[in-house]
């Protein structure tokens, strides 16, 4: 980029959740490898999960910086510590994305009073940065953690409300207006007219989205090409494509570096890894936020006894499942795996990224948040899809349907409640992850168009790649805008 963009100062302000809090700083390291001056914006309480990825950014010579505010918690209703979704009770969740963080505005307004960046990058749950950006006269892009797909096909699930049309005894309906057939069961999407507080904030969003200069998307445009044109055309709205984002990391320690702190020694994983032979091993995670029921714990443990398979399983160390483990491992199964060398069951955070660029990994069981989504298609990892609620039913679609990537584990629900999920048995599990994994002519073509699509995701965040040259155009508009505002003001006085 010329000097311009060294003299650009961009305020990052992500959601506080891990899934949102991590891509966000991976942009704005990309941001400051291009000479922007890259400032991320949150909690004093979630310093921990961004400031080492920033630090590091830092010893390689970008510009990145870390301004914390205080949140309210005694404010806000609630426990002290709890600044973070994936630190808050499941009942409080909503709560705390539609109250709580409204209380973040007077902070954020005296940070851009003070540092008057040039534009806010703010997620896309912060829908109330759009009139804090409009009244200091300065530019706000939407990061919403999402994909082209899984917008469109909310845009067009809003718009046209299909499951709403459908008569007594249907349970399935088309996605209007998309590039591809795409079906759904109604209970694959939420309720709306159970739940009106969602439903207003939906429409917070929307119309947010419509007051902004436009949005950001971790996402490359050869992945999506038919989505990225519907949005931008059909839909009017104004995107650049910018991902996959967590390909700015350099090697394996700055990889290591990404999220919180790991639960697992990271070289330990590594040489486990290592002994293992190629494509072979069933890596199972959910999710910083996602819960299981004990139940249903034990059924993802008996399906990787029977499988044979080696394995790393991340369980979310919180709420239900992260009772006594006797309440939901089969006897023997933790001495039977240490025994053979043959798991790992890692509980709370896990070094993902490192762990799907693993040669030796050959599936993942995922819950379809996009994050994950996106980081194993960078690796060339097919899937096996488990979605449980947010915008996962619709990724699954991409990943199955679309891409052919991944296969589905038949989960039919939408909901956030682990106890309101139909049980997936064992012998499900288990024959689906063997479609995958396995040698047969099905997991080979998966397995194929996987590692195509990394190629691709690597090739568009090079110089000269969609991503890469996207980015670029992004920069210059916000230059441009810079130049506008100011002759502006001069035109004022």
């Amino acid at each position: 980029m010329g000097p311009e963009a060294h003299n650009l100062e961009v305020f990052f302000f992500p959601f506080l959740a891990p899934g949102h809090m991590i891509p966000a700083v991976d942009m704005a390291r990309l941001f400051a490898s291009r000479g922007v001056k890259a400032t991320v914006v949150t909690t004093r309480g979630n310093a921990s999960l961004v400031q080492p990825a920033i630090d590091w950014a830092n010893k390689s010579g970008r510009h990145m910086r870390l301004l914390l505010m205080p949140f309210p918690s005694s404010e806000a209703g609630l426990p002290e510590g709890c600044e973070n979704v994936a630190s808050v009770p499941a009942e409080l969740q909503f709560k705390f994305m539609i109250t709580s963080t409204p209380l973040l505005r007077d902070p954020l307004e005296r940070l851009i009073r003070e540092h008057q960046p040039d534009c806010i990058i703010s997620d896309g749950f912060f829908p109330w940065t759009a009139d804090v950006a409009l009244g200091f006269g300065i530019p706000r892009i939407v990061f919403d953690g999402t994909n082209f797909f899984s917008n469109c096909v909310t845009h067009s699930l809003q718009y046209h409300a299909p499951s709403e049309r459908l008569a007594e005894g249907e349970t399935t309906f088309v996605v209007p207006g998309l590039p591809h057939r795409i079906e759904l069961l109604k209970t694959q999407t939420p309720d709306m007219r159970a739940m009106p507080e969602a439903a207003d904030f939906l429409r917070q969003l929307e119309e947010s989205e419509l007051r902004s200069f436009g949005m950001v998307v971790n996402s490359f445009y050869e992945l999506e090409p038919e989505y990225a044109d519907h949005y931008r055309n059909a839909m009017g709205r104004k995107a650049w494509h910018v991902g996959p984002v967590s390909l700015c990391r350099e090697d394996t320690a700055d990889e290591a570096t990404r999220g919180a702190e790991s639960s697992i020694d990271v070289a330990d994983c590594l040489n486990w890894l290592d002994s293992k032979k190629p494509s072979s091993v069933l890596y199972v995670s959910f999710g910083s936020i996602s819960l299981f029921t004990s139940v249903q714990l034990r059924e993802i443990a008996l399906a990787l006894e029977a499988s044979n398979l080696p394995f790393i399983w991340v369980v979310r160390d919180f709420g239900d499942s992260a009772g006594h483990e006797e309440e939901w491992l089969p006897e023997g199964f933790r001495n039977k795996v240490s025994e053979n060398n043959s798991g790992l069951v890692i509980r709370g955070w896990a070094p993902q990224v490192l762990i799907l660029n693993h040669g030796a990994v050959g599936a993942f069981v995922t819950h379809c948040g996009w994050n994950s989504c996106l980081e194993a298609i960078s690796a060339g990892v097919p899937l096996v899809t488990w979605p449980l609620s947010g915008e996962q039913f619709y990724n699954e679609r991409q990943m199955t349907e679309v891409l052919q990537i991944g296969t589905a584990v038949g989960a039919g629900a939408w909901t956030r409640r682990a106890e309101e999920r139909e049980l997936i048995k064992a012998e499900q599990i288990e024959k689906v992850v063997s479609r995958v994994i396995g040698g047969g002519e099905e997991a080979e073509g998966k397995r194929r168009k996987a590692r195509e699509l990394a190629r691709r995701a690597r090739r568009a965040m090079e110089e000269g790649g969609s991503s890469y040259s996207d980015m670029d155009r992004l920069i210059d508009e916000l230059i441009e805008e810079r130049r506008k505002i100011a002759n502006q003001s001069v035109g004022d006085k």
